[in-house]
């Protein structure tokens, strides 16, 4: 599309836009109807841990969704000469799971509750149990059933629980709905009618009836809504908050708000049954569209789905590159000391690269890059730990190789029950994520790490606000009755390039050695470190 089309199609708002709060950043996106990215902005925010929960300020929830769309209405009047007053159509997504409280008034009542929290232990196990279908820590159910155990004051007080993604939606629209695969780490799905289980919610509502909260679950759960169907317009009051200078105009569509694993299987095509997808940030998490239930229920895979309802086998692990990035940090710094500048792209090259380098194995190095709790494993706290024997071969590019060992080693654990206890099928899995900017490096771990080829789309880089968008963009341009995997496949991704990238033995041997090590370390890492943590300070 040339200049001239180009603005014609942003002033006539034949445009979709996609805003995703990552848990390290919050990112706009703007794309045509080619699904192109027109421009972007984005916000760089970080949770932090305030009276035993890991929490993100709702201010800055509101500024960084303020900052991203003015820095990518910026890129628009920059490069096109346009003033960005409207568009087609609009979506938000985030962070998957997690828990926001609100009483009658709107007032939030309890800050909002991560995904990354370890907290709700008790709670995920009894409901487990009484379901008799996994449910994890960082489900909003699990959030929600351990505040009514530990008794807190807000509970009776509770009029509205939603995710971050619902959130926003409500707030620039005034409706409490949420898409399906958002729905899915809020409470249990039921495939047959794509809604809420029906029994699950009365098996919790019978459990808790002794309380006499003047609630009922479905009271408080968003209306759920599957991908392309319209769920509200843009009010006056929303178009406000998300363009502070006033030029955004209100009566947008808005499609149903998804969470950042749905929006990452858009944005890698893996949507359809035996494709799958990995999505590598903070946290890491594969997701399998399944063909089948799985036979028993597993505490390692959470089922899911698709933003169109499919079931999804679900590995999530808590921990991912934060350590590794907290490594590139300092690695940073010292090149600020020893005067010599370094932009964030050559360090991470130039660092993950040595990777390539290094013996297979890691030379015997082992670390756990647990800056919280990793619910595969069993770890409850985060202490990150690296470790090396006298023998080890202590080098950097071993150092580096190990980090990004370790940065998929409780999704590969998870993994091994889908594919070797469930036999599960998979036909293609596809990477993205920052990690995979530099190219080849982390795309040949995984590989061997999974011992399955991976594949990295061209538009990899894009990331889940661009997923988000493409799901805006399904609800007004679908044709009728266009499926959303066929929307993708013959639309979005027909003309896209990708790399894939086989297993290499050598990596596959040497993975395998990691992982025994890392796996033998568990019963005793986190022991070993509380115990070192307390008594050192003597």
């Amino acid at each position: 599309m040339n200049l001239v089309d180009l603005k014609e199609a942003i002033t006539k708002g034949e445009t979709s836009l996609g805003i995703e709060f990552g848990s390290t950043r919050i990112k706009a996106v703007l794309i045509d109807r080619r699904f192109e990215t027109i421009a972007s902005g984005s916000y760089e925010w970080e949770n932090q841990l305030k009276d035993g929960f890991w929490t993100y300020n709702q201010k800055d929830i509101i500024k960084g969704l303020q900052t991203a769309y003015r820095e990518m209405k910026q890129e628009v009047e920059r490069n096109y000469g346009v003033t960005l007053r409207t568009v087609g159509s609009i979506g938000f997504s985030a962070m998957m799971h997690g828990y926001m409280a609100f009483d009658s008034t709107g007032e939030l009542l309890v800050p909002f509750r991560t995904w990354r929290n370890a907290t709700t232990g008790v709670a995920a196990r009894e409901l487990t149990d009484l379901f008799q279908f996994n449910i994890p820590e960082r489900w909003s159910i699990a959030h929600l059933y351990q505040a009514i155990l530990n008794q807190e004051e807000h509970v009776p007080s509770i009029d509205f629980v939603t995710t971050l993604s619902g959130y926003i939606h409500w707030l620039l629209t005034g409706k409490k709905v949420i898409g399906i695969g958002d729905a899915s780490g809020i409470f249990p799905i039921d495939e047959a009618s794509r809604n809420y289980h029906p029994s699950m919610v009365k098996q919790f509502d019978e459990l808790i009836a002794a309380k006499g909260y003047p609630w009922k679950l479905e009271d408080l759960l968003p209306k759920v809504y599957l991908s392309g169907e319209q769920v509200g317009e843009l009010t006056e009051t929303g178009a406000g908050i998300l363009d502070l200078d006033g030029d955004l105009q209100s009566g947008i569509l808005l499609c149903p708000p998804e969470g950042d694993a749905g929006t990452g299987m858009v944005a890698t095509n893996s949507v359809k049954k035996r494709t799958g997808n990995i999505s590598v940030g903070t946290s890491v998490f594969a997701m399998i569209v399944l063909e089948k239930e799985l036979s028993k229920v597993y505490p390692e895979i959470d089922m899911v789905t698709t933003p169109n309802g499919n079931p999804v086998g679900m590995v999530h692990a808590n921990n991912c590159s934060s350590d590794l990035n907290a490594w590139m940090g300092l690695f940073r710094e010292f090149s600020e000391a020893m005067g010599y500048g370094v932009d964030s792209g050559k360090l991470f090259s130039v660092l993950l690269n040595k990777a390539l380098e290094a013996d297979p194995d890691g030379g015997g190095l082992l670390s756990y890059g647990y800056l919280s709790g990793e619910n595969i494993t069993g770890i409850d706290k985060g202490r990150p730990l690296f470790v090396r024997s006298p023998e080890s071969n202590f080098n950097l590019a071993n150092f580096m190789r190990t980090h990004l060992f370790t940065a998929f080693g409780a999704l590969k654990l998870g993994m091994d029950i889908l594919t070797e206890n469930e036999q599960v099928a998979i036909d293609s899995i596809l990477a993205h994520g920052g990690l995979f900017k530099t190219p080849v490096v982390g795309q040949k771990i995984l590989a061997g790490a999974l011992n399955v080829p991976i594949s990295v789309m061209s538009t990899a880089g894009e990331g889940g606000a661009w997923g988000m968008a493409l799901l805006a963009s399904y609800m007004i341009n679908k044709d009728q009755e266009e499926s959303l995997d066929n929307f993708l496949e013959q639309k979005v991704f027909r003309d896209v390039e990708g790399q894939e990238i086989a297993p290499d033995s050598s990596d596959v041997k040497g993975f395998q050695a990691f992982i025994k090590r890392y796996q033998a370390g568990l019963a005793i890492e986190q022991a070993a470190v509380d115990h070192l943590l307390e008594n050192g300070r003597d």
